[in-house]
């Protein structure tokens, strides 16, 4: 009864309707009143009329929970209007947590986001961060500007926590409800409320951390722990490339063993893996301490876009295919498979160095728009392949499963490289693969 209590007078904005905070606040919208949020008026008028472009959550989901009266006692009310969400007394920010081109976290979101909830912020308010940071940032860096802009005080008018997301763009099974979610908050007060908020929505159930910096903590370093994972399976293929071993081949071997770690080489791009661990780099080198492991495995990830297009000349120039004026197909832009998400997509770093020997480059990409690339990136992309036998090479870079259907032989002369970053094609069927 107690628990009940706790959320019946429950007010939820989401702050962000992106990758992460649309799918929540359509879980939250089944149960509770909901006020989606975001600047980009775009965006609103999208999801308003029921379509929401990133794919993550289905047009009929989204209108089952979609109203356009934000007085109603549940449901979700989407807007860019700032009166609309000062009613609310639960304020969940989702905003990204990019990294500059000097890999350097930038918090400009979340600081421009604090300002906003701060200028509604209520005296028993609770303000919940989502976006991915490193331990101290929620409360040594957000929870300030809430008090400044608010001049309300921190755990005596309005109180913090921080439930990290854990969102799979484009995984359709391993949705945010299924995922097993960590909470926190900044009294134990604010914490159980803040884990009973999720607990009923999260079928998966929650982990309550000891603390919002612990939860801060555990989850940079999930992400980070893959990428280094990653890093060492991306160093072995390097390795069995030179020894003329077939990688594939090798980790199924291994894989054999109950307690190995199956990871695969790979491009590691996305807002989370090639992004996270820069954040934690950079609060080490602030108490003094060089991370050694971590910004090895960066390094060693960010290099193998590069890496692939130099195997891919190399390749070239053993069968007397000559490079400068090549045509190249590259299969694929987005960060993963079958999802439009473009974000911080290393296959970029293919396209660049491939550029540097003067190549002719083609990118097909059925999911991503060719306009978001193009802002992004500055390369042209199609979304539609026309019929075409001329290319000398073609790089899968992205596993969409499209791609898994195509007859690459009709589309390259015949003596042209194929080169399957992602292994999903048949051995015998390429060149080579990573």
């Amino acid at each position: 009864m107690a628990q009940h209590t706790m959320l019946e007078d429950a007010k939820i904005a989401v702050i962000g309707l992106g990758y992460v905070g649309l799918p929540l606040a359509v879980e939250f919208a089944k149960q509770f009143k909901t006020i989606g949020f975001d600047i980009n008026e775009a965006r609103v008028s999208q999801l308003s009329q029921g379509h929401d472009h990133t794919l993550e959550v289905e047009d009929d989901k989204l209108k089952a929970v979609l109203t356009d009266d934000c007085s109603t006692s549940k449901g979700l009310y989407c807007t860019n209007d700032l009166a609309k969400i000062e009613n609310c007394n639960f304020y969940i920010i989702t905003v990204p947590t990019p990294v500059d081109k000097y890999n350097r976290p930038v918090l400009t979101p979340l600081y421009k986001a604090s300002e906003t909830v701060g200028k509604v912020l209520k005296r028993g308010d609770i303000v919940v961060y989502e976006s991915t940071v490193y331990p101290g940032v929620t409360e040594d860096e957000c929870v300030p500007v809430l008090e400044r802009v608010s001049g309300l005080k921190f755990n005596v008018d309005f109180f913090a926590g921080y439930s990290p997301e854990r969102i799979n763009p484009g995984d359709k099974e391993h949705t945010v409800a299924k995922i097993l979610k960590i909470t926190s908050g900044s009294t134990p007060e604010a914490a159980e409320k803040v884990d009973q908020l999720y607990k009923s929505v999260i079928i998966a159930g929650t982990h309550k951390a000891a603390s919002i910096k612990v939860a801060e903590a555990a989850k940079v370093i999930e992400n980070a722990q893959r990428d280094i994972n990653i890093a060492f399976v991306n160093e072995l293929a390097k390795i069995f490339n030179r020894l003329d071993i077939d990688t594939d081949e090798v980790l199924q071997a291994a894989g054999t063993k109950w307690n190995f770690l199956k990871f695969k080489p790979g491009l590691v791009g996305g807002h989370c893996i090639g992004v996270d661990p820069y954040y934690l780099a950079q609060k080490a080198q602030e108490v003094g301490y060089h991370p050694e492991i971590i910004l090895a495995g960066r390094r060693l990830n960010d290099g193998m876009g590069e890496y692939v297009a130099h195997e891919v000349i190399k390749l070239m120039v053993k069968k007397d295919i000559p490079v400068k004026g090549a045509n190249i197909l590259v299969l694929g832009i987005t960060f993963k498979e079958n999802c439009p998400d473009v974000r911080n997509t290393k296959v970029v770093d293919i396209l660049h160095t491939l550029k540097d020997y003067d190549t002719n480059i083609t990118i097909y990409d059925p999911w991503a728009e060719p306009a978001e690339v193009k802002h992004e990136y500055g390369w042209d992309s199609v979304k539609e392949l026309t019929n075409t036998s001329d290319c000398d090479a073609i790089i899968l870079a992205v596993s969409h499963d499209e791609f898994k259907a195509l007859d690459l032989n009709k589309l390259c002369k015949e003596n042209a490289v194929i080169y399957d970053v992602k292994g999903v094609l048949p051995k015998e069927s390429v060149d080579a693969r990573l």
